[in-house]
This record gives C-alpha cells, sequence and structure tokens, in this order.
C-alpha cells in the first residue's frame, strides 16, 4: 500500500478545513443537509476534497470539482457517482488501480502510479466555478503537487485544462484543449486532454470506454510507467 508522505497529509488536512469561498462553502453544506432521497440516511462529507493516489505518481488526472452527490458525499475524488463508475474500471484496465470500483474511502481501493485531484475542490453551483474560485483553489493545487514527480498531465475538460496551464504558468492560446490533443511542455512532461467522464458524455456516446482507455494507455506510456505485476 502506498503511504502519504512528506507535507501531503497536512495538505489534505488544510484542505478539508479550507472556508476561502464563501458561495461554494454554502452550497456543499446545503445539498449535504438536502440530500438526494437514495443517500437520505447517509452522512455527508460537504467539505472540500484533497487528492487522493500514490505520493510516487508521475501520471496526474485533474477533473472539474467534486460530483454534488459523489465526492461531496463521499469525501474521496470521483468516488460514489457515474463518473466514478465510468473512470474506476478504466484505471483498473489500464493497471492503475488494484479494483475496479470506488465505493467509499476504506474500502480497499488503491492507486498505482497515478494522483487524481480537481481544479476546484468544493462542489461547485451547476458545475460552473467562478474565476476567483478556480483562483483560491491554484494554490492548493501548487501545494498538493510540489512533491509529485508529475511527468504526464491528463485533463478532464476545459475547466481542468485551463487550471492545469494556469499552474505550469502556460497560455491557453498557445495550448488549445481537444479531446484527444496531446501537448509536449518540455523535454519530459506533457499534457494530454480528454473530455470529462461525466455521465452526460459517457451515457450520450460523446466519450465512450475505447476513446478512454487509449488515452490512458497513450499517458501511461508517455509516463514511463512500468507494467502492472501479473
Amino acid at each position: 500500500m502506498a503511504v502519504l508522505s512528506g507535507r501531503l497529509p497536512e495538505i489534505a488536512e488544510q484542505i478539508a478545513a479550507c472556508r476561502r469561498c464563501p458561495r461554494l462553502v454554502q452550497w456543499r453544506e446545503e445539498v449535504g443537509r438536502v440530500r438526494r432521497a437514495a443517500y437520505r440516511n447517509q452522512s455527508y462529507w460537504s467539505r472540500p476534497v484533497a487528492g487522493f493516489g500514490d505520493p510516487a505518481a508521475r501520471l496526474l488526472l485533474i477533473g472539474l470539482a467534486p460530483g454534488a452527490h459523489g465526492a461531496n458525499r463521499t469525501g474521496r475524488p470521483f468516488t460514489g457517482d457515474a463518473s466514478g463508475r465510468f473512470l474506476y474500471p478504466a484505471l483498473y484496465r489500464c493497471g492503475l488501480s488494484n479494483r475496479a470500483e470506488s465505493l467509499h474511502p476504506g474500502d480497499g481501493l488503491e492507486l498505482r502510479g497515478i494522483w487524481i485531484t480537481s481544479a476546484v475542490r468544493c462542489v461547485p453551483p451547476g458545475n460552473l466555478p467562478t474565476r476567483e474560485e478556480l483562483a483560491n483553489c491554484a494554490d492548493w493545487t501548487v501545494q498538493e503537487l510540489a512533491d509529485l514527480p508529475i511527468r504526464v498531465f491528463l485533463a478532464l475538460g476545459q475547466i481542468a485544462h485551463d487550471a492545469l496551464l494556469a499552474y505550469l504558468g502556460l497560455r491557453p492560446s498557445q495550448h488549445r484543449f481537444g479531446h484527444g490533443q496531446r501537448w509536449s511542455l518540455s523535454e519530459n512532461r506533457w499534457l494530454v486532454d480528454s473530455y470529462h467522464v461525466s455521465a452526460r458524455n459517457t451515457q450520450t456516446g460523446r466519450l465512450t470506454a475505447p476513446m478512454f482507455d487509449a488515452l490512458l494507455s497513450q499517458a501511461v506510456h508517455l509516463a514511463d510507467l512500468d507494467p502492472p505485476e501479473p
């Protein structure tokens, strides 16, 4: 099992306690109070969601924000909703996780070679964070990724793509988002773009499992990750 080392556990605690964005604080807590009928008897995390994965990761997957009734409920990225039900089987098929589902923290899921995070750590109304909210969360990105040896960035969607470019000090006009687009950032660093794994994309066929598997395989190859043990 990969054990978080260095400042990552401390940063995760600081992220979970963040209240920088009043609109997001109000919304994430309201979602947790109202709840969805299917989860009416469950307690919601309703706090910012820190990144999750292998502290030796060379591959970073970054999404938009926690799902209202997924990560905002469970406290772990892409866990407990349709996006996670699409993502984690794909990670398993590529040898990046030890199991094909993510149910809740403590379910035994371990990631290998990959770190998962988001551009905004709190669920935003309508999945639309403001520029100020993105800027507030950018500081957490800097801290969270400071000690991770990332070589390949896999961005899910335009907002995540732009947030990564800001983190890397690059201009969107020179690195435009496009599904399947691959950007060489330096000799050993790459940015790969994908449509988001949201239900809106996967249930309409805009993003299929073979499409996403191909991009993941490409990212794994660029990150020079060893094949999983049999």
